[in-house]
């Protein structure tokens, strides 16, 4: 069989902010995961869940608020496993239909994935992922009362927000390898996992959001995938974007992005944390690279013909 083992992570913009925009994208989404898979590549997928935790998080607690003696908001890491449920049942089932629309007999699956977290992370004393519906002031405080951090987006407009701890490791690692070795295409550690706190036997749910570009490339790194692809709105990786100064990159390596970092070109909330999980993963092994590229052109960005190519 062959062996190109490749990790896909899935940008926001494969899903869209609505029910009926999820459907539609994720049909684009899944033409590309096809185009990866008819090239003999053995494909595990993960996937953004933002905006689609907030909706489940924001309705969870509406839900609550009806009765409130008797029920109880969700925890955050239950509205990451629905999530993962909710984005898996559409992605599977549009890659399912485009392959068999090829003539491809293949099973794709999604598992409900739990990653590993340190209660020590830094992060959960610097939150820094807003999530949620809109407060007002004297919500915001009820939340702070819990314990819970609140930030003010707007003059009187409040929202929570939550920590974003690295992965260690990925729990269900092993089922994701056999249905990999099974030929199956695999979907896994949606929205960055589930984030998870190891008590002795029991692992406890984090309230918190682990960006899903350092799980990408954990679990690259776990299957011993040598390709870590994002797929994302833009065609490549950019810096000085409408300056004159503005560069695109063909390729790249780690070294020159470790320079880039430090001149700040890469914001922190969208493109550094792809930069930064692309580099720590290719630099574990320098037979690995890593390709960012926009979603409609998959496969010619494997081929070398579209998007950045980071090597260590």
């Amino acid at each position: 069989m062959d062996d190109k083992k490749i990790v896909v992570a899935l940008g926001r913009n494969a899903f869209g902010e609505t029910f009926h925009e999820q459907q539609e994208n994720v049909k684009k989404a899944a033409v590309a995961i096809a185009d990866l898979v008819e090239a003999k590549y053995r494909v595990v997928i993960t996937h953004s869940n933002g905006p689609q935790i907030g909706m489940i998080q924001t309705a969870m607690t509406e839900y609550a608020r009806l009765d409130p003696e008797d029920r109880t908001v969700a925890p955050m890491s239950v509205c990451g496993a629905m999530s993962q449920g909710y984005i898996g049942y559409d992605l599977q089932n549009a890659i399912r239909e485009e392959l068999l629309n090829r003539g491809i007999y293949k099973t794709v699956s999604t598992i409900i994935t739990q990653v590993r977290v340190d209660p020590f992370d830094i992060a959960f004393s610097e939150p820094s992922k807003i999530i949620g519906r809109v407060m007002t002031k004297e919500e915001a405080k009820a939340e702070e009362n819990k314990g819970n951090y609140v930030i003010e987006e707007e003059p009187g407009k409040f929202r929570r927000i939550i920590a974003s701890p690295m992965p260690i490791d990925i729990y269900e690692i092993d089922a994701i390898k056999a249905l990999l070795d099974a030929d199956q295409v695999v979907i896994a550690a949606g929205g960055g996992g589930i984030p998870v706190l190891q008590q002795s036997s029991h692992l406890k749910g984090a309230s918190a959001i682990i960006e899903k570009d350092y799980t990408a490339a954990t679990l690259a790194d776990r299957i011993g995938a040598d390709t870590l692809l994002f797929l994302t709105a833009y065609d490549k990786l950019t810096i000085g974007k409408g300056t004159d100064d503005e560069k695109q990159f063909d390729t790249v390596s780690a070294l020159d992005l470790h320079d880039y970092i430090k001149q700040g070109h890469f914001p922190a909330k969208t493109t550094f944390p792809k930069v930064d999980a692309s580099i720590r993963f290719v630099a574990a092994d320098n037979n690995r690279r890593a390709v960012i590229s926009n979603l409609d052109k998959a496969k010619e960005s494997l081929d070398g013909k579209n998007g950045t190519t980071i090597t260590a």
